[in-house]
Order: structure tokens, then C-alpha cells, then sequence
């Protein structure tokens, strides 16, 4: 972890490889919740996820939270630009709506009070947030996204679970601030 942290590409790869089955899991998550109409597979997903992580130079991960949470970043990007391209081919007409269907995905529908949140606000409220609050837009990668409890989170970060819980509500209301106005 040593050289992801002082931003060795090689290092990110190793640490890539080291979490492969972790984060074959992620990409899996990540393309429950944009639906059946993707026809991006999870290997791909993967794949690409990590080009992008190799191909950055700088980016430090200091801990496997981080690690985590920029892989599905990458990965929940990467479905974005997947729809809109989709979106742009189809100047709009039948053009993939995204859903959220799974527990965790509800869970957010819920705390922002969006049922089928659509993935553009949500990804263009992330980057929002992320520009704010770099720490809360991690948060919701790891807990949304990645799909670790606050209680994980906690101890990935080493703050009290309640600390993780009061950033989360933070999180959550800025989101569903932004998604209203959108």
C-alpha cells in the first residue's frame, strides 16, 4: 500500500490485483443498479476502471478505503459516460432510463426522496459535493457505491460510527438539496 500511497502506478496495480474479487463485486453492484438495458458487462466495467487508475498519475491512496472508494468513482463514471454516449446516439428517443432497484439503492432513493433517482442528477450531485466535501462525496461512494455499512466506514476511517452517521445525514441532505433543484 506503501507506493498507491505516495501515487506509484505500479504500486495501484499491485493493490488492484491484491482487490480484484472485492472489486469484480463492486462492478457487479454498480451494473445491478444501472439496470437491464446496460449491455456494458462487468469485466469491461472492471477493465476499464482500472485503465483509468493506472493511467492517473498522482493519485494517492493512502488507505483501502480510499482505494475503494476512487474504483467506484471510476466505475460509477464510467456507466455515466456509457449512457450519455447511449443518450447522444439516440438524440433522446428511447434513451436508457436508470433505476435504482437494490436494497442500498432504495435505502438512497429514500434519504433523498427520489424513487428512480435519475443517474445523471445523482453522478452531477456527487461531482458537486465532491467539489465541496471531498470527505462526505467519499462517504457516499463507500457507502452507497461500494456498499460498506456506516459501521465499516467508521473503522476504515478511524472516527466513531456516530461521527460517520452525522457526515451521512450531511451527505444525504446536500443530495437531495441538489436533486430537487435539478
Amino acid at each position: 500500500m506503501l507506493g498507491a500511497e505516495a501515487g506509484d502506478a505500479s504500486a495501484s496495480a499491485a493493490l488492484f490485483a491484491a482487490l480484484y474479487t472485492e472489486l469484480h463485486r463492486l462492478a457487479e453492484a454498480q451494473l445491478r443498479r444501472g439496470g437491464s438495458a446496460l449491455s456494458l458487462n462487468t469485466t469491461t466495467l472492471l477493465h476499464e476502471a482500472y485503465l483509468d487508475i493506472v493511467g492517473r498519475e498522482g493519485v494517492r491512496f493512502p488507505d483501502r478505503a480510499r482505494f475503494m472508494g476512487y474504483a467506484a468513482r471510476a466505475m460509477h463514471g464510467l456507466i455515466v459516460d456509457y449512457v450519455r454516449r447511449s443518450k447522444a446516439r439516440k438524440r433522446g428517443g428511447g434513451a436508457i432510463e436508470i433505476t435504482f432497484a437494490d436494497t442500498n439503492a432504495s435505502e438512497l432513493g429514500r434519504a433523498f426522496g427520489q424513487g428512480g433517482a435519475d443517474l445523471e442528477r445523482l453522478s452531477d450531485a456527487l461531482g458537486d459535493l465532491a467539489s465541496l466535501e471531498p470527505g462526505l462525496a467519499e462517504l457516499v461512494d463507500l457507502h452507497f457505491f461500494c456498499g460498506f455499512s456506516l459501521g465499516e466506514i467508521a473503522e476504515l476511517r478511524r472516527v466513531s460510527e456516530r461521527t460517520v452517521q452525522r457526515d451521512w445525514r450531511k451527505a444525504r441532505l446536500f443530495l437531495h438539496e441538489a436533486l430537487r433543484e435539478s
